[in-house]
C-alpha cells in the first residue's frame, strides 16, 4: 500500500480487491479510468501464453512414439474432442478448438490465484511508487476471473456465438420463427419472444457469474489466510506462533484443494460453452 503505517485487516483486503485504473485520461485517446487495466493485462497475457502452449504442442507433435508433453496435450485434445462430438451435432471445425482454447486459457488465468497474494502487488508497489512515483496507481489485482467484468466479457463472447450459429444453422427466418413460436406456439408469440430472450440472457449471465463467484470466493479466502501470517509478523508471541502455524497449514490445504477448483471451473465453463453452442445447432 502507499501508506507507511501497517494496514488493518479490512484495509488490507479492500486494497487487494481494488483494481488498477488510471485516475484520469492522462492525455490518452482512450479513457482508461473506466477499464480495469490489471484484468485486461493478465487476461491478454494468459491468452498469449495459451497460444504459445498450443503452437508449441503442434510444432512438437510427431507420428512416432510421443513424449510426455505430447501425451499430455493429446489427452486434452481427445477429451475435448469426445465431449464436443457428443454435444455438438454439426460442424465442429471451429467449436472444438475454441473449447480447447477456452479450457486452457481459463486454467492459466485461474492458476494466478496460486501465486502468493502479496508477491505481484508488492513488486508493482516497488515499481509505481519507488520508480514511477505514482502512488495513485498503487493497486493490482492479478486474478482476471475474480473480476466480474472479465468473466461476463467471456460469456458475452459465447452469447454472440450462440446467436451466430443460430442464424447460420437455422437461417434468419428459421431462427426468428423459433424465437416467436417456441415453445408454446405462434399464438403466444410475445410471451415466447420474452421467454427466449430471457433464456439467452440467463445463460450468458450465469456462465460468467459461476466462474466469477467461485474464483472470487477462493481469492478472498487466500486473503484471509494471508492475514494470519501478517498477524504473526506483528505479534511475535506464543499466540502469534500458533497463527503462523495455522497460516502455513491452512494455506497449504486450501492451495491443494484450490487446484481442483481451478480445473473444475475451467472444465465447467468449457462444457457449458459446448452445450450452449450445441443447442444453437438444434431446433425445437
Amino acid at each position: 500500500m502507499a501508506t507507511g503505517a501497517a494496514p488493518t485487516a479490512s484495509e488490507y483486503i479492500i486494497h487487494h480487491l481494488a483494481h488498477l485504473q488510471v485516475p484520469e485520461k492522462q492525455g490518452f485517446i482512450v479513457d482508461f479510468s473506466i477499464i480495469n487495466i490489471d484484468t485486461l493485462f493478465f487476461s491478454v497475457l494468459c491468452g498469449l501464453l495459451t497460444l504459445w502452449f498450443l503452437s508449441k504442442a503442434s510444432r512438437r507433435a510427431t507420428t512416432g512414439v510421443p513424449g510426455k508433453f505430447q501425451c499430455f496435450v493429446e489427452m486434452l485434445v481427445e477429451m475435448v474432442e469426445e465431449q464436443s462430438k457428443s454435444i455438438v451435432h454439426g460442424n465442429r471445425a471451429f467449436i472444438a478448438p475454441l473449447a480447447l482454447t477456452v479450457f486452457i486459457w481459463i486454467i492459466f488465468m485461474n492458476t494466478i490465484d496460486l501465486i502468493p497474494v502479496d508477491l505481484l502487488p508488492k513488486l508493482w508497489h516497488l515499481l509505481v511508487v519507488g520508480v514511477l512515483g505514482k502512488p495513485e496507481w498503487d493497486y493490482l489485482r492479478p486474478l482476471p476471473t475474480a473480476d466480474l467484468n472479465g468473466t461476463l466479457g467471456m460469456s458475452l463472447g459465447v452469447l454472440i456465438l450462440m446467436f451466430y450459429y443460430s442464424f447460420k444453422i437455422k437461417g434468419a427466418g428459421g431462427f426468428i420463427h423459433e424465437l416467436f413460436a417456441a415453445p408454446f406456439g405462434i399464438k403466444l408469440a410475445p410471451f415466447n419472444l420474452l421467454l427466449n430472450l430471457i433464456e439467452f440472457l440467463a445463460k450468458a449471465v450465469s456462465l460468467g457469474m459461476r466462474l466469477f463467484g467461485n474464483m472470487y470466493a477462493g481469492e478472498l479466502l487466500f486473503f484471509l489466510i494471508a492475514l494470519l501470517g501478517g498477524t504473526f509478523a506483528w505479534h511475535f508471541t506464543g499466540g502469534g506462533i500458533l497463527l503462523a502455524l495455522g497460516h502455513i497449514l491452512a494455506g497449504t490445504a486450501w492451495a491443494v484443494f484450490h487446484i481442483l477448483v481451478i480445473l473444475l471451473q475451467a472444465f465447467i465453463f468449457m462444457m457449458l460453452t459446448l452445450v450452449y453452442l450445441g443447442q444453437s445447432h438444434e431446433a425445437h
